[in-house]
Parts: C-alpha cells; sequence; structure tokens
C-alpha cells in the first residue's frame, strides 16, 4: 500500500495530505440550513451537513492531492450518523483515487485491536460473505501497549496490503510528558522508534515499509534523529500551518529521494475561506478556497524540498 501513496505522490508532487477534520463551526450556514431543512437540527441534520461540505471540498482538491486523512472522532461526535458520514465520506474519496488514511489512533491488544484492525483496513466473513467495514487504506494507531497492540494490526495489513502509521512524537505541546521522558539515558520517542523499524521488517513494499510513523511538525530538531533511525519508515507529519510547523521545520523528516514523508493539514485547508488570505472567496465559495489553499501549500513544501 505504501507504494501506491508513493506513486500518487509522485504523480501529483505533492507530499501532502488534507485532513478532512470537519467541525459545524467550519461548515457555511448556507450548507447547515439546507440540512436542518430536510433533516431538522438533528445528528442527522449535522451528518448531512458534514457530508455536503467534505464532498464540496473533496471535488475541488481531489486532482491536486494524492490522500486525505479523516479524524474518526469529528465523525463519531454526530452518533451513527455522523460515523454513516465517515464511512460515505472514505468511499467517496476512493472513488475519485485518494489513498485515504483513517485517524483513528486505536491501541488495544489480542482480538480487540484483530477488530479494530479488521473493522478499518480488512474484510470479515458473514455466513458465505465476506464484507468489508470502513475500507480505508491506512490508519493510526497508538503503540502504548505494545508488541501485544502493534501485531494484530500488522498481521491484517500484510494479509491485506494495507498500512499502519503509529504514533512516535506527535505534534501537542504536551506531547513531551511522556514521549520525552528517558529510559536508559533515551528519550522514549526513540525506543518507540525503534519498534517501528522492528514492527516494519516483514511488513515492505518496495523500498520502504507499510508501517510508518507520526512525526509532528512541531519539533524539526527531533525529525533528523528519527529519520537516522527510521530510513525506510515512511513519515506522516501532522503540525504544519495551523499548529506552527513550517515548511522549513518538515527538510529533515524527508529523505534524499524526495520522498519519505507526507505532510498533513486540516483546518488551514477545509476552513481556508476562514482565513484573511482566502477571505475574498467568502463562505459560498469555501471550496475554492480550499483549492487554493493547497496549491499555495504545495508550492511552499516543494520550495524547500
Amino acid at each position: 500500500m505504501i507504494d501506491r501513496l508513493i506513486e500518487k505522490i509522485k504523480q501529483t508532487n505533492a507530499p501532502v495530505v488534507v485532513g478532512l477534520d470537519p467541525m459545524m463551526k467550519f461548515v457555511p450556514e448556507h450548507i447547515q440550513k439546507k440540512a436542518f431543512s430536510e433533516f431538522g437540527e438533528t445528528l442527522e441534520g449535522a451528518a448531512e451537513a458534514i457530508w455536503q461540505y467534505n464532498k464540496a471540498i473533496v471535488d475541488k482538491i481531489y486532482d491536486l492531492i494524492p490522500a486525505v486523512k479523516p479524524q474518526i472522532a469529528m465523525y463519531e461526535q454526530f452518533g451513527i450518523p455522523g460515523l454513516q458520514t465517515f464511512k460515505r465520506t472514505v468511499d467517496y474519496c476512493r472513488e475519485k483515487g485518494l489513498v485515504v488514511i483513517g485517524d483513528i489512533k486505536r491501541g488495544d491488544i489480542g482480538s480487540t485491536s484483530t477488530a479494530y484492525a479488521i473493522g478499518h483496513l480488512g474484510r470479515i466473513k458473514i455466513g458465505s460473505n465476506v464484507c468489508s467495514g470502513f475500507r480505508t487504506d491506512f490508519i493510526t494507531i497508538n503503540p502504548y501497549l505494545g508488541t501485544d497492540g502493534i501485531k494484530p494490526f500488522v498481521d491484517v495489513c500484510r494479509e491485506e496490503d494495507k498500512g499502519l502509521f503509529v504514533l512516535v512524537k506527535t505534534s501537542n505541546p504536551s506531547s513531551g510528558e511522556f514521549q520525552d521522558r528517558l529510559i536508559d539515558g533515551r528519550p522514549l520517542y526513540e525506543l518507540v522508534a525503534e519498534k517501528v523499524v522492528e514492527w516494519g521488517e516483514d511488513c515492505m513494499d518496495g523500498e520502504y515499509s507499510n508501517v510508518g510513523a507520526v512525526i509532528g511538525a512541531t519539533y524539526p530538531e527531533l525529525s533528523a534523529t528519527l529519520r537516522k533511525l527510521m530510513p525506510r519508515a515512511y513519515f506522516l507529519v501532522p503540525g504544519y500551518g495551523a499548529q506552527g510547523g513550517t515548511a522549513k521545520d518538515l527538510v529533515h523528516c524527508f529523505n534524499e529521494d524526495g520522498l519519505g514523508a507526507i505532510v498533513n493539514s486540516s483546518r488551514g485547508i477545509i476552513a481556508a475561506y476562514k482565513q484573511e488570505k482566502y477571505s475574498k472567496f467568502g463562505p459560498e465559495h469555501f471550496a475554492e478556497a480550499s483549492r487554493q489553499a493547497v496549491i499555495d501549500m504545495i508550492e511552499d513544501i516543494n520550495s524547500v524540498l
């Protein structure tokens, strides 16, 4: 699966993933009004508004980027209707030829991890039928429970040619409370990085492994070290834009071949029309603002690579 993502990155010349992390405050009023007129001010109405918002943005940007990353919590807050919109969004993005990274950050052990992996990446036998759940291509996972928690995900990835991004050094300010703690003189994130390499050794897909790592753009000084520790792990890099990460901060996430990382932007793209820079588009043309924000992001990142 990582080979497919790399192929899409090369085709678009865009090491960029757009986070489809919708919140109702991002959805323009005219979309909300239309959805509420049909479904009421209900969970169903909110889910419909989110769907129409997502679809309009995807229609404007799918030709520019290789991948999208829907964050499942933004859909779960609307209950079952929200999860239906998550599924609808995943399916629509796949129809558009996009690689879909399900940002689910699951972490458990044994049969529970297997169930998560099957639900989001794999297939399940029901009677004489074999069915798929959410059908994402990659998911994010939490390594806190160790190999017992990761192996079931890796097993499904190997069977289905799917991929993982393991949390290693995240972009949030308090990540250091645990991730930077020294163990035998080394920060915990380095030890996790070494495990990512180990977990990915039997899950290679060409030059890179299907087991990658989440590395925040907000800690650029660590990127070079982690790149050396994980030369064949692809990096999913959050923190660009709204969280303060800049294009220059990203350089060491990439390998000398110009590959090795894909950079995420969520509200910086999907809520671009709310920024002063793109205010000329207005709420009625929010999707066009998102397209321009994607073009600007690609140009910004490629300028430093």
